[in-house]
């Protein structure tokens, strides 16, 4: 691999997952698309982290996500399984039987119309050096059902695993509970398939750091996340696993089974992945992972709508191509092992994340004005849906600020002038960091990177953002016409006291539950007394947790 780079190998299971990782894979082709400029650094990112290059039967060089997913039968809409980015139609028309015949086809799914557009205008670069992909128009977002409408990134043949058995649409065969998921990884299909894939990417890479995993943890995949965690740690021990446990923003107080089941294959998934992997952060914009709804979290310079999986996975996407940043770096990396490592001590093996999407800089403005502005021993929205951090511990932190132009990264205040803060003294956008978090939590163990390179949104992201230009800069009235291309993105990835009530609460709503009224659930392949083991895990896991103290925001 060149340059040495320390692989990372990522699973996407289940469909807001395939959503998420649409919009991250989109981003990466985005920024591999876009001309360098002299504003930017070139090559803070490393994209051999996440790809790999390849040829084709005829040739030709192709550079393609590191990547295994699984979903269910019917999810691909008219995306082929098999990708055709390595298909031989002469291979394919060749058939060594010479008898008779008989085919059998398939109806083909519709294109999304918005698709045609999408790959219309694939990999063509404009004079100004960003790659122009029409947009889904505003009122056609909804359309949106399935992530293979938007994925404009060829995928390697081996990267898609389907599981046949359940179905993605309808009210029958569908892959609701954990002991289901689990179940699937059991059978030997499935497993080896799984297991093929793994060693095919495994065995090409010269320096393997580990796996993150995308996985939902409201329904089954939850399940089939869990096994696959524990596969990966019994075949590559010493390499880091990193689960984003993923779940969609809106849940309705008018399905009752379906908000029972997630709140179980929520806490079963929490405790099994965490018990495999290096750590486990929850990403959602719901505000709790609880049964009682709360508002979805806001942005104050997004407007988006919770309903839509295409918007809330877009902007969970953003976060975490933030928040990863630190073992994609191309120089000096933090491994995953070692991120984790500083994370999860102690037992703390579940982190939160947070994110200011965008980071508000106003034409003119300094980091250090931006960062007084914006105040606040927890500056961050909340991305893990664990309630208000308002209040609540930080341990230990991994904090990203990207997309600040190196001319703002320290004041520029005329020498004589009164500094309006200790971060104007600062002599470097390090430093201004570095110090901002020492005065925001002073005994919190922090790392900060800042990078120049911001967060791409061009189509097909949607247009969720509110008085912004170009380049993401906030502005005084509505943008003057021009699309918004990239944005500074300020993320964190914390060990927080606030999931001492989270677990908790986990666990008391559990003990309320009558489980013969979600007999159900049991009958797809949980026992009792697993049950009971989950409400001792949940309890000990939020133990780890418990504030002894010390300080609060």
């Amino acid at each position: 691999m060149a340059g040495g780079a320390r692989e990372v190998l990522t699973l996407q299971l289940g469909h807001f997952a395939g959503f998420v990782g649409a919009h991250w894979w989109n981003q990466q082709d985005a920024a591999l698309g876009r001309a360098t400029s002299a504003q930017e650094s070139l090559g803070e990112l490393c994209p051999d982290v996440l790809y790999r290059t390849g040829q084709t039967l005829h040739g030709q060089k192709t550079y393609t996500p590191r990547l295994i997913l699984m979903d269910l039968k019917g999810s691909l809409n008219s995306l082929k399984e098999e990708s055709g980015l390595y298909w031989d139609k002469q291979l394919d028309a060749a058939v060594a039987w010479h008898g008779k015949l008989t085919t059998h086809k398939e109806e083909v799914c519709p294109q999304n119309p918005h698709l045609q557009d999408l790959l219309s205008a694939e990999g063509v670069p404009s004079s100004d050096g960003f790659w122009r992909v029409k947009s889904i128009p505003n009122g056609k977002e909804s359309s949106v059902r399935v992530w293979s409408d938007f994925l404009r990134v060829h995928l390697h043949p081996r990267s898609i695993c389907m599981i046949q058995k359940y179905n993605h649409d309808g009210e029958t065969g569908r892959l609701e509970a954990f002991g289901q998921g689990e179940s699937v990884l059991k059978e030997p299909r499935y497993l080896e398939e799984l297991e093929d894939r793994l060693h095919f990417y495994v065995e090409e890479c010269d320096y393997l750091q580990g796996f993150q995993i995308l996985c939902d943890l409201h329904d089954g995949f939850s399940g089939v996340g869990a096994k696959a965690a524990e596969l990966l740690q019994d075949e590559y021990s010493g390499r880091g696993i990193i689960t984003w446990g993923l779940i969609p923003g809106s849940c309705s107080l008018g399905e009752p089974q379906k908000n029972i089941y997630r709140l179980l294959n929520t806490a079963f998934g929490l405790v099994h992945l965490t018990a495999y992997s290096s750590f486990v952060c929850p990403l959602s914009l719901g505000g709790s992972l609880g049964l009682r709804p709360q508002p979805p979290v806001n942005f104050p310079h997004l407007h988006y709508d919770a309903t839509l999986p295409f918007h809330c996975s877009a902007i969970l996407a953003t976060a975490l191509d933030t928040v990863t940043v630190p073992y994609r770096l191309r120089s000096s990396p933090v491994s995953m092992v070692h991120l984790a490592n500083m994370l999860t001590f102690s037992g703390k093996k579940v982190v939160t994340a947070g994110a200011v999407i965008p980071f508000p800089l106003v034409p003119g403005q300094s980091l250090p004005d931006a960062l007084v502005q914006l105040g606040g021993a927890t500056p961050w929205t909340p991305l893990s849906a664990c309630g208000n951090p308002l209040g609540t511990r930080c341990f230990a932190q991994s904090v990203v600020l990207r997309g600040i132009d190196r001319a703002c990264h320290t004041s520029q205040l005329t020498p004589g002038t009164p500094l309006p803060s200790p971060l104007h003294a600062c002599t470097t956008g390090e430093e201004v960091l570095a110090q901002y978090l020492h005065q925001q939590q002073p005994r919190v163990t922090s790392s900060s990177h800042l990078l120049l390179t911001p967060c791409r949104v061009a189509p097909p992201y949607p247009y969720l953002f509110s008085s912004l230009g170009q380049q993401g800069m906030v502005l005084d009235g509505p943008p003057r016409g021009t699309a918004v291309h990239s944005i500074p993105v300020f993320g964190a990835l914390c060990s927080s006291s606030s999931l001492h009530q989270t677990l908790g609460g986990l666990a008391t709503e559990l003990t309320k539950l009558d489980l013969r009224r979600w007999a159900s659930f049991l009958d797809a392949g949980v026992e009792q007394d697993e049950m009971e083991e989950l409400l001792q895990e949940l309890h000990s896991l939020a133990q780890c947790y418990q504030d002894g103290g010390g300080l609060t925001d």
